[in-house]
């Protein structure tokens, strides 16, 4: 069971003044197991081993998928599945940079926990206690729906269409657009084509009975994501309406900067003691 956090508005304040320093990265979504496991234990040490590989594999391919420590002689408690995907339309040395810092973050967003999501712009984190790779799961993750609404028949009739459109793609990554109206979809690599049409369905309804006439709009279920907008470019959505939201849950975290500022009061503070 998933448990969705959202941080205190002193905590986001303080970091999004570091982010002016360095570059932040904005989560979509994330989510934890409220289970948490021991330290030093085997499932700490095969959750290192595959977070290594999502590291190492994104350098070369834009998804993949492990399994560690589902054998038969493998301690209780131990296996752990997991996958990474990138958006289908990056570069693998984007991908891998997008995963690395993903995975960096995992124990600082659910520390020890069993399971973790972590949705970022352009890829996700994913690993669980159990196996989930390749087994339906339509549930709603996240949801954005546009302050701005249109009244434009024809408009919401491309609307529809396009979002038909995006619902056809048997796997992997596609964009569509008529006139001003554009989208994108894409399913996770473990889904087949009849699980990823099922996914991708689902997708479409969610977004016309939740998003309504919204001029954009975005849902984000366990297994596939769907995203369309009236006007810009096909990435811009999140970046220029994410503000105008009040659905979804962001973070951005800069944790080397934020640690390093810390470390360096508390020295200060120490030297100043020191002196007195």
């Amino acid at each position: 069971m998933f448990k969705f956090h959202k941080l205190s508005s002193n905590i986001f304040l303080f970091l999004t003044f570091f982010s002016c320093f360095v570059r932040s990265y904005v989560f979509t979504y994330y989510g934890c197991s409220q289970e948490k496991f021991q330290p030093n234990t085997p499932f700490e040490t095969n959750l290192n081993s595959l977070l290594s590989l999502f590291v190492s594999s994104s350098s070369q391919t834009l998804y993949n998928s492990f399994a560690i420590g589902n054998d038969t002689n493998a301690p209780i408690n131990s296996p752990i599945y997991g996958l990474y995907q990138c958006r289908g339309d990056l570069r693998t040395p984007e991908c891998s940079e997008c995963v690395k810092n993903t995975v960096s973050r995992v124990r600082v967003v659910c520390p020890y926990s069993y399971s973790a999501s972590l949705q970022l712009e352009e890829c996700l984190v994913r690993f669980e206690n159990y196996d989930f790779l390749g087994k339906l799961d339509v549930s709603l993750r996240f949801k954005k729906c546009s302050k701005g609404v249109s009244h434009d028949v024809q408009s919401l009739k491309r609307r529809d269409d396009i979002l038909d459109e995006l619902g056809e793609v048997d796997q992997g990554f596609r964009v569509s657009g008529s006139g001003l109206v554009q989208g994108f979809s894409q399913c996770l690599g473990d889904l087949n084509k009849n699980d990823c049409s099922s996914c991708l369905e689902e997708a479409i309804s969610k977004l016309k009975s939740l998003c309504g006439s919204s001029e954009a709009g975005e849902v984000f279920l366990a297994q596939c994501y769907m995203r369309y907008w009236t006007s810009g470019y096909y990435d811009s959505p999140s970046r220029s309406s994410r503000d105008d939201d009040d659905v979804g849950k962001t973070i951005a975290i800069i944790v080397g900067v934020v640690g390093g500022v810390a470390t360096f009061i508390v020295l200060l503070s120490f030297c100043g003691k020191s002196k007195g």
